[in-house]
């Protein structure tokens, strides 16, 4: 017999696991429902591999345990909770339009304070200013990512990540159960329409209380970054009302092929295949989709904190293009700020690892094909293109 998935056994399995119970509400269980129920399904079909489906277990048991302990944490430190998270930068847009590369450049100020791989994945307890690079949990991974690009270092041209770099927020929003980085894990219909419509505004709380976590011991003005922020921009400023949010601008139709590209490994790693179809169908949408939103979010706000920062302006005039988000920011570029982004642009420069190679036709896609969901997004904003 199959293997399958169990939300209840999920949830006892990491009880156990941490001797925690109290899960602050049932809110995550929606998502976990839907996901599990839509794995079954795909199981049933024959979509998923057991490597797979071990795969899905293990980071759901991981989602679930870390929400576990971060309400614990919250628990037995009543003091943090509540503590100021004042004017955030959030960095959005498309997906694969640079949001990583932006990440990164504003994480290169010391002054400055992003969520971390590593403490993301083990958050509790948190890390202090002084050892936020120097935890034994971030060497410890930094060692394995050192050895895992050794053993594969074309891994390094797909996502310029470190156990020390920013990570995405969809790895903290994964304990809410209503992330799109879990629809990436293979053909889940049921999933990528709930998380499209679901109501969000509990995963942005959660949010909100992993970072005050986070901060305990090592506070500062946060950068976040995750593309999908795109999608829900009402839940991101009622959760955070003096947000500041950057929006990436790519060439789409590089954007699109570069997203199906990214999707295909995981779609490898869950299913044993790449379901070109599927990828093309649902990622140009979604890439569309992302644009759409946002400018529906302009036109309903049309005094949003939002600035447009365009992808060939970070790779052909990084530094100037950081001196005019500064100023957009109000927020000090400081000779040692200017130092942490030159440093990191000497250190990682474009195509380090090899270059990632990518196009439309590998998932039966043309530009004519997607002109028409991107001619609103085109005719509004001058995006240099790529070929």
């Amino acid at each position: 017999m199959a293997k399958s998935l169990n939300a209840d056994a999920l949830v006892t399995e990491a009880s156990a696991k941490t001797g925690l119970s109290d899960t602050d509400g049932d809110c995550y269980r929606e998502g976990l429902d839907v996901l599990v129920d839509d794995v079954n399904a795909g199981i049933a079909k024959g979509w998923f591999t057991d490597s797979g489906i071990d795969r899905v277990h293990a980071d759901s048991l991981h989602y679930l345990t870390t929400r576990l302990k971060i309400v614990e944490y919250r628990r037995q430190n009543p003091d943090l909770v509540g503590r100021k998270i004042e004017k955030p930068v959030f960095v959005m847009g498309v997906p694969r339009t640079g949001t990583t590369l932006m990440s990164n450049l504003l994480a290169a100020d010391p002054a400055r304070r992003s969520p971390l791989t590593w403490e993301i994945d083990d958050p509790v307890p948190p890390a202090t200013s002084a050892t936020l690079t120097s935890d034994p949990r971030a060497i410890a991974r930094l060692e394995a990512e050192t050895a895992m690009l050794a053993a594969n270092p074309s891994m390094g041209k797909y996502y310029r990540g470190s156990a020390i770099y920013p990570n995405e927020d969809v790895f903290i929003m994964a304990g809410d159960f209503k992330t799109l980085m879990i629809e990436s894990k293979g053909r889940l219909p049921a999933y990528k329409d709930f998380i499209f419509s679901c109501d969000m505004g509990s995963s942005y709380a959660y949010h909100r209380k992993f970072l005050e976590v986070l901060q305990h011991h090592a506070p500062g003005v946060w950068n976040c970054k995750k593309p999908s922020h795109a999608l829900f921009l009402d839940y991101l400023f009622q959760e955070y009302p003096d947000a500041r949010v950057i929006w990436t601008h790519r060439d789409p139709f590089s954007a699109t092929a570069s997203l199906c590209s990214i999707i295909s490994l995981s779609h490898m790693a869950h299913m044993g295949r790449i379901d070109s179809e599927w990828l093309g169908q649902d990622y140009s949408w979604q890439a569309a989709e992302h644009a759409n939103r946002i400018m529906d979010y302009r036109e309903r706000k049309p005094d949003a904190r939002i600035l447009d920062v365009h992808y060939i302006d970070l790779i052909e005039r990084p530094m100037d293009t950081m001196k005019t988000i500064y100023r957009w920011l109000g927020d000090e570029l400081t000779p040692e700020a200017r130092g942490g982004i030159q440093g990191w642009l000497d250190d990682n420069p474009q195509n380090k690892f090899g270059k990632h190679e990518y196009k439309l036709a590998q998932y039966g896609l043309s530009m004519a094909q997607l002109e028409p969901l991107f001619e609103r997004y085109l005719s509004r904003y001058d995006v240099a293109r790529e070929g």
